[in-house]
């Protein structure tokens, strides 16, 4: 075989050094060619490989009610029809699991807009005699709430009752919890969990918000985030993971209903 040397004598150039620098560079380093080819077919068919799991079951119908927001606004099933939301119960002078509620929202609210995600948030009051329009929009504006897809919700003890109860099968029920010198303290045994509710109106699930008691404290999976507040709360992220990541596939199966029904 002839050697460089031997090319150059007879005026032909070694391989390397023949034609234009895309021939010369894949005759010098063919393994970084195949190494960036291999990784552009990756990635070019990463989209088909995806396996995106179908949108959870229905599993309960919303009855339509009439109820009305802290802007006082009107806030009927109507209203949100097109719409994926979450569903969360709290009241705002609630001593317990409420503030692990609406921080979970607001994780979850912080999450769909990092990731440019379409999902309303809704937080029903279970104590609507104190929970004005006024003082859940007082809650909202401290939580740190985005109330152009977070709305906080009220209305008549009758309606509120037969939504909550009648509609999303959950309690809605005063116990005492104590009582200071001069101030009653209350407790309301109320749904610690989180509601997925389609663009129709369909109950998609319902997910935790604090870890189960007892669980152990594992590493999270790989992508499964959380925060040190979260973490000080004990919430349950992979629950929160969960109910995220369905409700992007309730979403995207709606969307994709729609532009079909557009063609």
């Amino acid at each position: 075989m002839a050697s460089d040397s031997d090319r150059r004598e007879f005026g032909m150039a070694p391989p390397g050094e023949r034609g234009g620098w895309l021939q010369r560079s894949f005759v010098r380093y063919p393994w970084h060619f195949g190494v960036g080819l291999l990784l552009l077919v990756i990635t070019g068919t990463r989209p088909f490989m995806r396996n995106v799991p179908e949108p959870p079951p229905v599993l309960l119908q919303v009855p339509d009610f009439a109820l009305q927001d802290q802007d006082g606004r009107p806030f009927t099933l109507a209203s949100m029809r097109g719409k994926v939301w979450v569903a969360g119960f709290i009241f705002t002078t609630c001593p317990s699991v409420c503030p692990k509620i609406s921080r979970a929202m607001l994780d979850l609210q912080q999450r769909y807009a990092r990731n440019g995600i379409d999902v309303e948030l809704i937080s029903f009051t279970v104590d609507p005699e104190n929970d004005t329009p006024a003082v859940l929009k007082r809650y909202a504006e401290n939580l740190g709430a985005d109330q152009n897809h977070w709305r906080f919700v009220t209305g008549e003890r009758a309606a509120m009752e037969a939504l909550v109860v009648g509609g999303f099968k959950t309690a809605m029920d005063r116990r005492d919890a104590g009582a200071s010198d001069a101030v009653d303290m209350y407790d309301i045994a109320h749904s610690e969990k989180l509601v997925l509710i389609d663009p129709e109106g369909g109950i998609r699930g319902f997910y935790g918000v604090r870890r189960p008691k007892g669980a152990p404290v594992e590493p999270l999976p790989m992508g499964v985030h959380t925060t040190p507040e979260a973490e000080a709360l004990g919430l349950d992220a992979l629950s929160l993971d969960e109910l995220y990541h369905r409700s992007t596939h309730v979403l995207r199966a709606h969307n994709s209903a729609k532009a079909g029904c557009g063609r």
